[in-house]
């Protein structure tokens, strides 16, 4: 099977990193929660308990961000119990929740993994993760970020947040990185993998 997706070459270039391994593909992804993961809404029920959905979309781009060697990060600003569980549904290892100072989390997670800024992609939606947008090798911005976000960002998808934004982000981190393909056909070969 060959697979249909088709990035600009640009892009592409662009998203096989800046850093370290450049022209290797990007070795992490960081991901915000709220209007990147879901479409930014909160529903609060009337005990406070927040209920946030989720694109089953993303969530399997995210997992096959993994099999390709490329570490998805989620760094949130805000905490909830129904964030908690997507991440441990996924099996993502690296997460911080509630995080104020985006900033401060990523650099101390990236030099736990030893990455350097180039070898990073990051998604986000806001203000809040302009400081690692602006820094990331690849900045990647849903299609209904704020302004001051896509402004900065390389690439800005064609869907909105929580409707399968990151999973086109995903793709095209895996298209970049030259693993697209052979998930795709090991996929159609087996499910057991995924």
């Amino acid at each position: 099977m060959q697979p249909a997706l088709h990035f600009s070459a640009e892009l592409l270039l662009r998203a096989q990193g800046t850093g370290l391994s450049a022209g290797l593909g990007m070795k992490a992804a960081i991901f915000d929660v709220d209007g990147v993961l879901t479409d930014g809404r909160l529903y609060i029920g009337e005990h406070g308990e927040t209920v946030k959905a989720f694109c089953t979309l993303d969530g399997q781009g995210l997992k096959l961000l993994r099999l390709g060697g490329i570490e998805p990060l989620v760094i949130t600003g805000r905490d909830s119990a129904a964030v908690r569980r997507r991440v441990a549904d996924l099996g993502l290892v690296h997460a911080a929740y509630g995080a104020h100072d985006k900033l401060a989390v990523a650099q101390a997670l990236l030099a736990t993994l030893g990455l350097a800024w180039g070898d990073v992609a990051a998604m986000g939606d806001d203000w809040p993760d302009l400081p690692l947008l602006t820094r990331a090798g690849l900045a990647c911005a849903p299609a209904n970020a704020h302004a001051e976000v896509k402004a900065v960002a390389h690439h800005v998808t064609a869907l909105p947040g929580g409707h399968g934004a990151a999973r086109e982000f995903c793709d095209l981190l895996l298209v970049a990185s030259g693993r697209y393909a052979g998930l795709l056909r090991d996929h159609c070969q087996t499910l057991d993998a995924v």
